[in-house]
């Protein structure tokens, strides 16, 4: 069994912090803050040592392993998702109090950062003196460059754990599938990435910033065995048709519109199709809540409707995940004070519900390998 080396143990201590703290606040959502490390280690007093004793038990805890990103940068319509972190957490420990996993804590985020490319020297040093009191550290401060950075280092510690993202807009899920493929091409295993959102994510750039919740897939396409591997589902908010995504990026998509024309097993079978064709080992599933239909989903930046149904997502990845081992999985773009229905805390609650039933389920399977 890999150990915690000093050296990554003390990158975790400085780059990460507690489960629910990647939000930075004083006195806003500090009962909630409070009531999850009160469930989580017993008590709300003394959280930062107790996380810290706590990353000891990483090498010999379940392969599935929790970490946050509470950043909401990379977002543009409505912001917000920066809370889905601490929400989901809670809405998990309550609902799904069995389940198999390690909490890594999260990614300390610095709320008007994104990824240090964009910084320059001066702001780096800056950035670098109030995070680790050192602005000669060599420790990255944006929170797309620390979640790289940290995983990197896990997976080439613990190649066999896979991590579970919580954002945080979808930008997040550019350095959590960029590692991810990575070390597992490394290891010589062909992975693929089932996509479920409501958007393509394969702009180019936004307004002249090439990584944001837009454009993450189309940044991550050099990383996988082939571009075919990235298979979209649940695609109904596109400025362009499906022909065009395909043709110009080789990538594979399930409109949310074939789902409900063809039938879910039908469009099953086509992805399963498509995965046998490719020879894939091992998938990643980064689920946008937004692939879901703005009835069951609408606390989220960019709510749309005529979606996937939670019943027929959930069909989909069962199916999945009982012939192909899921070794990844993120959920993002929960914003849990965001509403488009007018329904305040009911629509929070429905979204959440949604939300966690398909996380729990993702966590479940990676906890298998």
């Amino acid at each position: 069994m890999p150990q915690l080396t000093t050296k990554f143990r003390d990158k975790l201590t400085q780059c990460l912090c507690p489960p629910g703290n990647g939000v930075f606040t004083v006195n806003t959502a500090k009962e909630r803050k409070e009531q999850l490390h009160q469930t989580i280690f017993g008590q709300a007093t003394n959280i930062d040592n107790l996380w810290k004793s706590s990353l000891d038990k990483l090498p010999e805890a379940s392969n599935a392993v929790i970490l946050g990103i509470a950043s909401d940068c990379g977002g543009g319509i409505l912001r917000g998702a920066n809370w889905g972190p601490l929400f989901l957490r809670t809405t998990l420990l309550e609902s799904y109090p069995d389940l198999k996993c390690f909490d890594l804590g999260d990614i300390r985020v610095i709320p008007h950062l994104l990824s240090d490319k964009y910084l320059n020297d001066a702001t780096l040093a800056n950035c670098r003196k109030a995070l680790y009191q050192d602005d000669q550290s060599n420790y990255c401060v944006s929170p797309l460059s620390i979640t790289e950075d940290v995983l990197h280092d896990f997976y080439a510690q613990f190649p066999e754990k896979g991590i579970f993202g919580l954002g945080g807009d979808h930008s997040v899920s550019y350095p959590l599938t960029k590692a991810y493929l990575q070390a597992k091409k490394k290891l010589g295993i062909r992975t693929g990435i089932i996509h479920f959102d409501a958007h393509t994510d394969l702009l180019v750039e936004r307004l002249g910033i090439d990584l944001c919740f837009g454009s993450w897939c189309t940044h991550i396409l050099d990383d996988l065995p082939a571009t075919e591997h990235l298979i979209q589902v649940g695609i109904r908010s596109s400025g362009r048709p499906k022909s065009h995504w395909e043709s110009t990026f080789g990538v594979k998509q399930h409109w949310a519109h074939e789902v409900k024309e063809l039938g879910v097993d039908v469009v099953i079978d086509n992805i399963f199709a498509q995965l046998a064709e490719q020879n894939v080992d091992e998938l990643y599933v980064s689920f946008d809540i937004d692939a879901i239909d703005d009835s069951y989903a609408s606390a989220t930046g960019t709510p749309e409707p005529d979606g996937l149904m939670p019943i027929e997502a959930m069909k989909i990845l069962r199916a999945i995940a009982a012939k192909y081992p899921i070794t990844g999985a993120d959920m993002m773009e929960i914003a849990p004070f965001t509403d488009s229905s007018g329904l305040g805390e009911v629509s929070r609650d429905k979204t959440l519900k949604v939300a966690g039933e398909i996380s729990a389920f993702l966590i479940n399977e990676m906890s298998k390998y």
